[in-house]
């Protein structure tokens, strides 16, 4: 492992307690991770003792989106929701054609999906993927690619070809690439 990956601090403590972090150093920190489980109140008085001391980027566990909201509210930058975004996520791939999906934003998403029978054989810029579903291709990679060559992602261009069983990443506002994912 890169020494770049590693975290230069990590520790155990009450992180309830404003005189254990301040014990610490906390305050010289230059980021700090509350993934205090189920115990609501620890993790907003944690985060909330964290931002006091001008942590300048706070991530923290959400269980709720209440508590999501509070954690906002009392100083977190980053908030993240684990059983809500990978529930979020399987309900995806469980709804089709969709192999997988990261969400982006509020409103927006990476899919990896096959390509519906209509675009397959027409180069991109004739397919109308962008005008007619509101999705863009970024990257394909071929079922089977050329001879001696290993399949691989590749940035898509105008001239690209989809073909059957081709993989295709598509970015483009949720709704939008749910529809194209469904599409035949």
């Amino acid at each position: 492992m890169r020494s770049g990956n590693r975290l230069p601090h990590v520790v155990t403590a009450d992180a309830t307690d404003l005189k254990a972090l301040r014990q610490l150093g906390v305050d010289e920190f230059r980021r700090a991770v509350v993934a205090i489980g189920t115990d609501i109140q620890a993790s907003i008085l944690a985060t909330s003792l964290l931002s006091e001391l001008g942590i300048p980027d706070i991530w923290a566990k959400a269980i709720s989106d209440q508590h999501r909201h509070i954690l906002t509210r009392v100083g977190t930058h980053r908030v993240v929701a684990p059983e809500h975004d990978m529930g979020e996520r399987v309900a995806h791939l469980l709804s089709g054609r969709i192999l997988d999906y990261v969400e982006v934003d509020a409103d927006f998403a990476v899919v990896k999906t096959t390509p519906p029978r209509e675009v397959v054989g027409v180069p991109l810029r004739d397919s109308r993927v962008r005008s007619r579903w509101g999705v863009t291709v970024v990257a394909v990679k071929p079922q089977a690619p050329p001879m001696g060559r290993r399949a691989e992602f590749t940035h898509a261009t105008p001239d690209t070809l989809l073909g059957y069983g081709d993989l295709i990443l598509i970015v483009g506002p949720i709704n939008n690439v749910e529809r194209f994912a469904a599409s035949e």
